[in-house]
């Protein structure tokens, strides 16, 4: 009675008890979210712990029996997926990485998917159906990958820049493979070219459509929300942009996520972009995983039994094909042959919108099911091997690099593909830390230091420090100073960091210059030269020592953080 008056609570509290304790656990043993709610559902679905409800009834209540019962909250966490992706995709970003991404993207993309597609097709699968498993296979999963790049700290590396870019590429793929997959479910004995016609007409004529309504409606209403200073309004209107904007492609006859993506996309270019993408992270987080909690419960385990050999066989091969198609095409632009086996290993994987792809045709009838579940678990499988061929990769990566004598300095292909990134010029510990800080966000940088040995070391772990001098503005101009969003200057030598200000001010007076000053009066120094912002470290480190102890004696931390502010702002007095 109680479970009818609440649709899907059962549901709900075993989903919920999955993400707050199981996910969790698996974490502790490095095993990413992704995987762990795919294994959690291959656990607790039909297929696995559930097929014993029946013999066992307190079974009955930590599984989940019926998949089709949660696949339709499961779709939402695709839905904000895309949102993100297309809120993260400006304009800006593509082009100053729009080598990488148009072209070693694209070309890994159309290469790998004609593969597949050929396999699939020599295997029995029909026109339509073998291009559906090229394209959606030829993806690799942007969540596992990007994490452990991140964890790795590889995503400022030259093979973490040329690993997302294709990454980048994949995604903006997703849109026309969603397309055809609809096009292809409603093409009813019509030719490919007509259901293409007519699925990428619809797609557009929506796109135009809310892309209008968008600029008209939406801006305006952020702009009120925005201004009533009220987050609960603001959240609001950014689940109503995305929900709204699915709608209006489902109503099409196109998918939710299309939707969703082009919402994304209309409000990366606004200045709400940074604010929207914090407060959806959570709804985007959990509704992801319940994606992939129903993908795994839609794997049948004894499919695996029966196919073993198989199965494997097809997840060695898929990585092994997509691995050396990556490398291939890496060194046709560019990259060095360990970074190109790296990220060739790294993207050898299949990805979520692969499982995706496969749900929505065998749902629609283009993949029989017994085949469907044969793709889903070798992409499965495939996702789950990551880790491990991260790791592979590195060590290939610095096995293939033994022996050579790598350049310290600039390498002008690696530093042109860079835009408005940060500048670090001195990489002691306070440009060490800022690195740091820069990775966890996603942001690129190039750092500069004297030390040989110490750039020797860092070139050889994939970071992206050069040998040079940091106070010269030609060594600043080596590394993109032009384009950069931001300088920091880390340099011990007072007066060298005053004239290092005043030659960056002069050459780019547009760029910000954060400079880090002894004292306060070095401080004041470096500000009348020019910098956009100094920080005086006996001062600052006076004052986070002061913040430490009133909070251990008890004074609430937004009270200390409104102090610690009111005293930055009032040039440090007193201190």
């Amino acid at each position: 009675m109680h479970e009818a008056a609440i649709p899907f609570l059962r549901e709900v509290v075993v989903f919920l008890v999955i993400a707050a304790i199981l996910v969790p656990l698996f974490q502790r043993v490095r095993v990413s979210p992704v995987l762990g709610f795919l294994l959690a559902g291959v656990m607790i679905g039909p297929f696995g712990l559930g097929a014993f409800a029946d013999r066992f009834t307190i079974l009955g209540y930590v599984t989940i029996t019926d998949v089709e019962s949660v696949r339709v909250l499961a779709e939402f966490g695709v839905v904000f997926l895309l949102f993100l992706i297309g809120l993260e995709l400006s304009i800006e970003r593509l082009w100053s990485m729009r080598r990488l991404v148009l072209g070693l993207g694209s070309a890994q993309v159309l290469v790998t998917g004609l593969a597949i597609g050929a396999i699939a097709f020599v295997w029995g699968n029909s026109i339509n159906a073998a291009i559906l498993i090229g394209a959606s296979f030829a993806l690799s999963s942007t969540a596992v990958v990007v994490e452990e790049l991140i964890r790795r700290k590889e995503f400022s590396t030259r093979v973490g820049r040329a690993s997302f870019s294709v990454l980048l590429f994949q995604d903006l793929s997703v849109v026309p493979i969603l397309i055809l997959v609809s096009a292809f479910s409603g093409a009813a004995g019509d030719s490919l070219l007509e259901a293409l016609a007519v699925g990428f007409g619809v797609a557009i004529a929506a796109a135009i459509t809310i892309f209008i309504l968008g600029r008209i409606v939406l801006r305006p209403l952020f702009r009120l929300a925005a201004s009533a200073r009220a987050p609960e309004f603001f959240v609001a209107i950014t689940l109503l942009a995305v929900i709204g904007a699915s709608a209006a492609t489902a109503a099409a006859g196109l998918s939710l996520a299309l939707g969703a993506f082009l919402a994304g996309l209309l409000l990366a270019e606004t200045e709400f972009r940074h604010q929207i993408e914090v407060d959806i992270q959570p709804f985007k987080g959990l509704l992801m995983g319940l994606f992939f909690l129903t993908v795994g419960m839609s794997i049948d385990l004894n499919a695996f039994a029966d196919l073993a050999v198989l199965i494997v066989a097809s997840v060695v091969g898929l990585i092994a094909l997509k691995a050396v198609i990556t490398t291939i095409l890496g060194r046709m632009f560019g990259l060095p042959l360990a970074s190109a086996v790296h990220a060739g290993l790294l993207l050898g994987q299949a990805g979520e919108f692969g499982l995706l792809v496969v749900g929505l045709a065998m749902a629609g009838g283009l993949i029989a099911g017994a085949d469907g579940q044969f793709f889903l678990i070798v992409a499965g499988l495939a996702m789950m091997v990551t880790p491990a061929l991260a790791v592979a990769g590195a060590r290939v990566g610095a096995w293939l690099e033994r022996g050579n004598t790598q350049s310290l300095e600039p390498d002008l292909d690696e530093i042109a593909e860079l835009g408005h990134h940060v500048v670090i010029a001195g990489y002691g510990r306070v440009g060490a830390a800022i690195a740091a800080l820069l990775r966890e966000e996603r942001i690129d940088y190039v750092a500069l230091d004297l030390d040989t040995e110490l750039v020797r070391k860092l070139r050889t772990a994939g970071e992206p420090v050069f040998y040079g001098d940091g106070r010269r503005a030609e060594v600043l101009a080596s590394v993109g100073a032009e384009r950069a969003g931001a300088i920091v200057l880390t340099l011990d030598v007072e007066r060298d960091a005053e004239q290092a200000v005043r030659d960056i001010r002069r050459r780019w007076p547009d760029v910000q210059v954060y400079a880090r000053a002894r004292d306060l009066e070095h401080a004041a120094e470096l500000d009348a030269a020019g910098a956009t912002r100094t920080i005086p470290e006996l001062a600052e480190s006076s004052l986070q020592m002061g913040a430490f102890v009133l909070t251990g004696l008890g004074l609430p931390q937004d009270a200390v953080n409104t102090l610690v502010d009111r005293l930055r702002e009032g040039g440090y007095e007193g201190i």
